[in-house]
């Protein structure tokens, strides 16, 4: 029986993208047991967003203030979740922003080419010299997503977890959305190595909207692999961004990892990390 429930990874109307407020997505898991929580408000400075996109100040405010209510009930992390970009001066803010706020834990993610949400689809299209827009090659949009996630892992700034790996997936426009091993075999394994080497965690997110079944992002296969090349070190992140989502699917993602081999969720905190049993 699985002693601790952890969900880390989660966003409240702090982020422009939240519905639920924070109060009441920590009532919401600590009624559902949850043990350790972890609160990842989105700061993705490359979008457009003058604060990208969660007003930083008031957010560590007052998430530290009920990190202090719940003492004791339930650990509450107070994290940030940092988009990257290769660009100097995103860079630069990223780092900018973990220095002053000092969050309990980073997930660095890949959520846009050149400014671009995945989340749009227009990353997955071009316009022609005729000004027609057509579709990219699924090999060459992918190709490039996953350069970006593999530079993300050199970022010059301290960061626990990589968010989402396969992120353009959930929303690319091609009949065969996978990011499959066989496909991308060289891109995948070199991101895999990376994250093992330098002592990083594998998310497995499992806020596959366009999905009724189990879809994390990493796929199964992804999570295999990372396995078979020694990898060890997995967080479970529900991704909500409402009260009806904290810790949706996590059965499902636990027995998935036991299937594979894993026997331990990690924990992020300030540096440290915390096993927990599955």
């Amino acid at each position: 029986m699985q002693k601790f429930i952890t969900d880390v990874h989660n966003h409240s109307t702090f982020s422009f993208d939240g519905v639920s407020p924070l109060e009441e997505m920590l009532k919401t898991a600590q009624q559902k047991g949850v043990a350790f929580y972890g609160v990842s408000e989105h700061f993705d400075f490359d979008e457009g967003k003058a604060d990208g996109g969660t007003n930083a100040e008031e957010y560590f405010h007052a998430a530290r203030h009920l990190q202090e209510d719940y003492a004791g009930v339930m650990n509450v992390l107070v994290g940030a979740e940092i988009g990257f970009s290769p660009e100097s001066q995103f860079i630069e803010r990223n780092r900018a922003l973990i220095e002053k706020y000092n969050p309990d834990f980073v997930v660095n993610s890949v959520h846009a080419r050149g400014g671009e949400d995945y989340f749009l689809q227009s990353p997955f299209y071009q316009t022609t010299c005729e000004g027609v827009q057509i579709m990219r090659p699924k090999k060459e949009a992918y190709k490039e997503y996953l350069s970006l996630v593999r530079k993300s892992l050199d970022a010059p700034y301290p960061f626990d977890i990589v968010g989402h790996v396969g992120y353009p997936a959930r929303y690319a426009p091609y009949a065969d959305k996978t990011i499959s091993i066989a496909g991308f075999r060289e891109e995948i394994d070199e991101i895999l190595t990376a994250i093992i080497k330098k002592n990083k965690i594998l998310e497995v997110n499992v806020s596959n909207r366009s999905s009724k079944t189990l879809a994390p992002c990493a796929s199964e296969e992804m999570l295999r692999r990372y396995f078979e090349l020694g990898g060890r070190l997995v967080s479970y992140a529900s991704d909500a961004h409402t009260t009806e989502t904290v810790c949706r699917r996590r059965e499902e993602a636990v027995e998935l990892l036991k299937a594979i081999g894993f026997t331990h969720i990690t924990v992020p905190c300030r540096g440290e990390y915390v096993k927990v049993e599955l």
